[in-house]
Parts: structure tokens; sequence; C-alpha cells
């Protein structure tokens, strides 16, 4: 049976602040196709929501997001391609959603809310959960939190829009290093890079402070700030094009499946030359 909305993303509404929740607490909030399928649903709904003022979106349990699900990596290992059931591929180059595809729009889509969007941050942000968190307006991480572009370790580049994000955020040599190593980076740096607001105790908390602060104020003028600050951004439709086509050219390639089988397998990845 398939997984319902509310089985991956909890929403409640309070004074105009929507409370966004990954309740997938078992697997680490981890990016199954019900995930993709539920945080889409979610911020097309909430673009819709009369009297929204303000998101919080955050994770239950141990951690925000871990990233991509194992069990796709398994079905890569196995199968090669996206590790879709039945061997199914996608064209992510088609255009699903505006500019994006859609699992670009699983965090394009909180991007794109007229209304501020804070990330409560905790445990781990890898890989997909990272970019989720960078869909927000801000993000607001405990001082233990760890974050990675872990996307290279799987033979894969970022394509779930985090790339137009980090480049107005992220120095360029900073990006580079992050997207090439993979390496896993604190709070702290975060802070240091323009990838964290603040570091907090309690990240939850003081996003619902905020949120509701923010409710506070004229609606008006909040969605015009967004709209105004949103286009001080360059162009994203290239990037996330390009996220795409680069994604697809890679994705089931022996390289690509050799640093899965290898993660998987634990082992160092024997890559052949391009």
């Amino acid at each position: 049976m398939a997984a319902r909305v509310e089985d991956r993303v909890s929403v409640s509404m309070s004074d105009g602040v929507a409370d966004v929740r990954l309740v997938r607490a078992d697997k680490m909030n981890a990016l199954d196709a019900a995930m993709f399928e539920a945080l889409v649903a979610t911020s097309e709904r909430l673009s819709r929501e009369k009297g929204l003022r303000a998101v919080v979106l955050s994770g239950e349990g141990r951690a925000f997001c871990a990233g991509l699900d194992m069990g796709r990596f398994a079905a890569m290992k196995e199968h090669g391609g996206e590790g879709l059931g039945g061997g199914q591929k996608r064209d992510l180059a088609a255009r699903t959603h505006g500019l994006a595809n859609h699992s670009q729009q699983a965090v394009w889509g909180f991007r794109q809310l007229p209304v501020p969007v804070i990330a409560a941050v905790h445990g781990v942000a890898l890989g997909g959960g990272f970019q989720l968190a960078l869909g927000a307006d801000m993000r607001f991480l405990a001082p233990d939190t760890r974050m990675s572009i872990m996307e290279i370790k799987w033979g894969l580049v970022p394509d779930m829009a985090g790339t137009p994000i980090l480049a107005s955020l992220v120095r360029d040599d900073i990006l580079r290093e992050l997207t090439y190593t993979g390496r896993m980076f604190s709070a702290q740096e975060a802070l240091s890079y323009g990838l964290a607001t603040r570091i907090v105790d309690d990240p939850y908390a003081a996003a619902m402070e905020v949120a509701r602060e923010i409710a506070g104020k004229s609606p008006d003028a909040i969605r015009a700030a967004k709209r105004m600050l949103n286009n001080l951004s360059v162009d994203p439709g290239p990037a996330l094009l390009a996220e795409s086509v680069e994604q697809a050219a890679l994705m089931g390639q022996p390289n690509q499946t050799e640093a899965v089988r290898a993660n998987i397998e634990k082992r160092a990845p024997k890559f052949a030359d391009s």
C-alpha cells in the first residue's frame, strides 16, 4: 500500500505559522519516493494556504534528514540507474514544476513559498537532506549538527536545487571544496561558511519564536520582501537544468555504479579513467 503524505510529513497550523515535520524518524527522515511526493505535496498545499505567515521545517527523531534512502542506493548497486522500482527511468531534464523537475521541487517548492521558511536542523543534514535545509530562508542549527554535500560519495552531483542556492550563500572555493570532497562539516563551520543563520541549543524552539515574530508583521510587506529578496539571486533556471543534465549523464555509468558498490561493500572504489 502506498504511503500517505502524513506518513512522511505532518503539517499543523497555529496563528499563521505552519509547523512542518518530517516524520520518518525510524529512518532518520531519509528521502524515499514517498518522502519526495510528500514534500512536493506539502509545499503545493502551503502555497494555497490562506492566512499563512511563516513556516518552520524540522525533522522528528535523531536527525533532520539523512539524505537519500539507502534502499535507493542498494537498488543502484544491483540494477544501476536511479534505483527506482522496475528499472524505471525518468527524464531529469524535463521541467515538471516550472523551472524544476520533481526531485528539485521537493526543495525548490519551499524556496518559492510566498512566506519565510525557517529550517530547524539537528543531528545530520546530508546530501539531499542538506539541500532540503537550503530551501529555507533561514537555518537554525543545533551545536552538534553535522552536514555534508555528500553526493560525490555515490558518484553523483547535487541535483535537488542546491547549486543555485549555494551559489548565493557560500564563497566559490569553499563550495567547490565541499562539493568535490563530500566531507562532513560542523555547525560552527556551517556558520562560518554562511550556511547557518544561528547555532542554538533548541533549533525548533528558536525557529518557532522567530516564525511567530514574523507572523505578527504585515503579511503584505513580508510577502513583498520575500519576492524582492528572491529576485536578488542569479537566474536559477540554467543552474537547475544543469544539475539535471549532469546528474542524468552520471547515473548508471560504470564509475557511478562502482562508487555505490564500493560504499555498500565498505571497500575502496576502483574507478576507470574517464
